[in-house]
């Protein structure tokens, strides 16, 4: 019976290819449909030249998904990036246009850093680092994509409107108002169309209305739109009694010849503070929204396949050494597009495969089509990516999950607007472990896990648990449960905890589907006493009450 069913699972080899093919083809020419965009959104967002991301993405698609065993994610440049990258080039001196000699030149820096930040993901991979995905608290890394949604949001509004996008996230976020009243009209009548669409798409639930991709759609209404109002040629009009110019700079811009787009890095970065503040953020960041994208796929795999992380790892760190070699902005295991890759009927890697290959014949055969594209579109775009990341929906689930759990997750929202993403998140973490021990965790359990294994004829494995059970603990704890995923039955007794945190809670659910997909049991006991922090079933434990 097993080997019937491993053989009715796809798999992303060679010998496999003819019989899955057709659906990988399908889905991958859909998924291109989507990041092409996207890529050229995200590289603009970076200050990156458009064509960086389509780099990115080629090399994902076509390299990066033969390292990894990973068969339905999609390899390419995230939004979830552009926080780290806009402000590693912006501090290496880019102007946002002013000057293009200062800007190339801090490109290029960035570049040097991306290379470094790739060969450390790798050392990643090749040491089994990928479990250090594990140690983030959830609420934290939660309030870290929010608030990255929320600077991508402020940022990429204004250009959506057709005006300058200067200042701090803050600022930005407060000059709303005055960037629809200051909006260029024809450029924001295409990004308000861009936002209509792209919005307007939650709201159909009718999946054959669905089948172009609300970022083609977008593109398909806007292209011929700046066509229209003759945004190829410079000139100005006059509305309301105002004049207001209109040209390229509103368009997208990439060479007609790809190849002459290949940038090399400049390493003298690295000589420098900020190039390894930045090598450390781009390793460590992508790092960890790589891993939680694979993870969150291998959760909705339709065969239930389970990804390396280190190997994934490895496979994005050797994407991202080549990408910024050549030019190319940092990629990760990228969530829409995985998903998308899924809703379209993927069987396995080489979905991937036909995504990075329909870039690149795309980009080598109609440039001129990528140049008739409105920025104000990309924004749009981005501004829909940004509202995902930081969606309402988001900021609810976290209430409900306990108010400690949203104390953390705001916490670390303000802390990442204030100040930078590596500080936001040690802010998150900080609060985390203060109402840790609020909450009456000893303080010398805060790091080191108090774990014994005891064996029973009659009663089997059981895994004792004392002090506390909290998120900075839970990789020894997971490595001692996955040492134990053979066991026929395992019961985890968490009886002398004083505290089990949410990170913990929800990650011992996930163990238990895992101990189940082997053929094996993982009872959790000892909770008796512990009352909830919340009524929501992933609501950290604390022993006794107020």
């Amino acid at each position: 019976m097993l080997t019937s069913e491993a053989k009715a699972i796809p798999r992303g080899t060679f010998s496999e290819f003819p019989k899955n093919w057709k659906a990988d083809f399908v889905s991958g020419f859909l998924v291109f449909l989507i990041a092409l965009p996207l890529c050229l959104g995200i590289s603009l967002a970076c200050g990156y030249p458009a064509i960086s991301g389509i780099f990115t993405a080629i090399i994902g698609g076509m390299l990066a998904t033969f390292f990894s065993n990973s068969e339905l994610t999609i390899k390419g440049p995230a939004a979830g990036l552009i926080v780290i990258a806009i402000g590693c080039v912006m501090e290496f001196g880019f102007t946002g246009g002013k000057d293009p000699i200062a800007d190339y030149q801090a490109y290029r820096l960035a570049l040097g850093v991306g290379v470094v930040a790739g060969i450390i993901q790798i050392f990643f991979g090749v040491f089994r680092a990928g479990i250090l995905g594990e140690f983030f608290p959830s609420s934290a890394v939660h309030g870290l994509l929010a608030s990255i949604g929320v600077i991508i949001m402020a940022k990429q509004f204004p250009i959506t409107m057709g005006i300058g996008s200067e200042g701090t996230p803050l600022e930005l976020i407060a000059k709303i108002p005055q960037f629809v009243m200051e909006m260029n009209p024809v450029v924001g009548l295409i990004g308000i169309i861009s936002l209509i669409i792209m919005f307007g798409y939650l709201f159909i639930n009718n999946p054959k209305l669905k089948v172009i991709p609300a970022p083609m759609m977008v593109l398909l209404v806007t292209v011929p739109l700046g066509m229209y109002f003759n945004f190829s040629q410079e000139h100005t009009y006059v509305f309301r009694g105002q004049e207001y110019p209109l040209g390229k700079n509103f368009l997208v811009a990439v060479p007609e010849n790809m190849f002459h787009a290949i940038t090399f890095p400049d390493f003298s970065g690295l000589l420098t503070a900020t190039g390894w503040k930045y090598v450390v953020m781009f390793a460590l960041i992508g790092s960890i929204e790589s891993l939680l994208s694979a993870k969150a796929i291998d959760g909705i795999d339709p065969w239930r396949r389970k990804t390396n992380h280190d190997q994934d790892m490895l496979a994005v760190g050797a994407g991202n050494t080549l990408a910024a070699l050549i030019g190319g902005l940092p990629m990760i295991s990228e969530i829409v597009r995985s998903k998308a890759n899924i809703d379209n009927g993927a069987q396995t890697r080489f979905a991937n495969a036909f995504h990075g290959s329909f870039l690149l014949l795309f980009v080598a055969l109609a440039p001129g089509l990528i140049n008739q594209i409105p920025l104000a579109a990309l924004g749009a775009m981005l501004v829909f990516t940004g509202f995902r990341l930081a969606s309402p929906h988001g900021f609810i689930h976290i209430y409900r999950v306990g108010r400690e759990q949203f104390i953390i997750f705001v916490s670390t929202i303000i802390g990442v607007l204030a100040t930078d993403l590596l500080v936001g998140i040690a802010i998150g973490i900080c609060v985390n472990m203060i109402l840790h021990l609020k909450n009456g965790a000893p303080a010398k359990s805060l790091f080191k896990p108090q774990i014994s294994v005891l064996r029973d004829e009659i009663s089997g494995v059981t895994v004792k648990v004392k002090d506390s059970a909290i998120f900075s603990t839970w990789i020894g704890l997971k490595k001692t449960l996955d040492r134990l995923a053979g066991e026929s039955h395992v019961v985890l007794d968490l009886s002398e905890t004083f505290l089990v945190d949410h990170t913990t809670m929800a990650k011992l659910h996930e163990m238990e589907k895992e101990f189940k997909e082997r053929k094996s049991t993982l009872v959790i006991s000892g909770l008796d006493h512990h009352q909830p922090l919340s009524n929501h079933p992933e609501a950290g434990r604390r022993r006794g009450g107020e």
